[in-house]
Parts: structure tokens; sequence; C-alpha cells
């Protein structure tokens, strides 16, 4: 074996052993996992600005505030494809939900479960707190709502290991915010008559139907399936599982009819 490849294998073991060590020991993973998460925001960020500054030659002509939602929106499109990815591997793949499981599935976590849900907790952080600061510029009082409900149940869920398959479920929902924004994005570089733009609707209203309609009747059926589970969680994470899934699937209810309704507008102006 010669010597570039020794080297890259050695630093390979120093990483695993770091990862394995320190940001997935128990003690560490709530920490480790935050600042991950608004470290991955500051850096989807400023590489989505520099990708768009090169890439896209109509990013120059933005206004400052247009700029500053288009790197938003980047950075929550690496969170989206960060979060659906593990939360369909934790709650479909990885077995640790799984029936076939001792004890209540309602108590059920893993290192890399909380250190998941750290890595989301710290993009709610960073996203809330831009909101709040640039508002109503990033989004209303409903987006406030949203990230405020959402940084609840997923913070709850790490540090108590309680709830994880429901707030899992939950935010497999984020599988719809890249089409979402790239409905935004192209809708500021002025192809909104392209056909691009009708598939990209239809592709919405096909994701959001999926993950935040069906889904969260399965997120139901799976609560009422083991409600027995529930009743023995914390008093504080009951109601989370009580409340905060319904609260969540109006508000998706009410912007699905606002998607249905852009839909049929966009096909009638088409046709």
């Amino acid at each position: 074996m010669d010597l570039p490849l020794m080297a890259a294998k050695a630093y390979q073991y120093k990483a695993e052993l770091l990862v394995k060590d320190y940001l997935l020991a128990d003690s560490y993973v709530p920490y480790a996992s935050v600042l991950g998460g608004i470290l991955m925001c500051k850096l989807a960020f400023d590489f989505t600005r520099f990708i768009s500054s090169f890439y896209f030659k109509g990013y120059a002509s933005l206004t400052k505030m247009q700029k500053i939602e288009w790197n938003n929106r980047g950075m929550s499109t690496v969170h989206a494809i960060f979060i659906t990815l593990m939360s369909t591997y934790l709650v479909f793949f990885s077995g640790l939900f799984s029936d076939q499981q001792d004890g209540p599935v309602t108590f059920r976590s893993s290192s890399l479960s909380n250190f998941t849900l750290g890595v989301s907790v710290g993009y709610f952080i960073t996203d809330l707190a831009m909101i709040l600061w640039l508002y109503p510029s990033l989004g209303g009082v409903e987006y406030i709502i949203h990230h405020i409900l959402s940084l609840t149940a997923v913070t709850y869920a790490m540090l108590s290991g309680e709830g994880q398959l429901y707030t899992y479920m939950s935010l497999i929902s984020e599988t719809t915010t890249p089409g979402i924004n790239l409905r935004w994005f192209l809708d500021v570089a002025g192809m909104k008559r392209s056909k691009r733009y009708v598939v990209n609707g239809v592709a919405m209203f096909v994701t959001w139907l999926i993950a935040r309609i069906i889904l969260f009747m399965y997120l139901f059926y799976q609560i009422f399936l083991h409600y027995d589970q529930v009743k023995q969680m914390d008093t504080f994470g009951y109601l989370l599982v009580s409340v905060a899934p319904a609260v969540l699937f109006v508000m998706n209810m009410i912007w699905f009819s606002k998607i249905l309704r852009g839909l049929r507008k966009t096909l009638a102006k088409r046709h």
C-alpha cells in the first residue's frame, strides 16, 4: 500500500473515531449536533451565494433582500434534503421503530437519531432567528408559528428521547421544501411562463399530497395504534404528540388549498 493511500486510511480512521467517541457520544450529542446544524446553515447560505454569483447571471441584479432570501432558501433546501433522507431511513429502514423490537415505540432513540434531531434543531434556530430579524420579509406569522412548534417538538424529542417516531414522520414533510424553493427561484428568475414552472407546480402538488396529507394521516393512525404507549409519555410529551401534528396538519391543508388554486390557475393559463 502506497503512502498517500495509507495516509488517507489513517485520516478516515481518525474521523470515524472522532464521530464515534465524541460527536455521537451520548453526553455530547445535543451540543455537537445543534452546533453542527447551525454550522451547516452558515455553510449552505454562503455556498448558495457563491455558486449563484457564478452560475446565475441575474443574481447580481437582485435586490439585497432578494439575495438574502435566495441564499436562505438554498440553506433550507440543504436541510430539507438531509432531514428527509435521515427521517426516511430511521422510520422505515433502520429497524429502530420496528414492531419486532422490544419496549414501547414511544421511548426508542439512538445516538444517530438524537444527532439528526440536533442538526434539525440547529436549522430551526437559525431560520427562525432570520425570520424574526428580517420580519416580515422572509415569512409572516404562519412561518413563526410553524417554526416555534417544530423547534419545540424536535428539541423535546432530542432531549427526552420520547416520541421520536412521530417527530421523524412529521419531518419527512420537509421533502416538499425543495420544490417550494425552486418555484420561488423560477419566479425570481423570470421563468414563470416556462414549462419548468408548470412541471414544478404539478410536482409540488403531488409531493405535498403524499408527504403532508397522506403521511400525516398515517401518522395519526400510528398514534392511535400505539395510544396506550403514548399515554405513558411525560405530560408535556403527550400534549405535543396530541396537539403539534394536528396543528401542523391544519396548516398543511390550508397551504395545500393554496397550492391547488395556484396549480389550477397556471394550467388554465397554459391551456
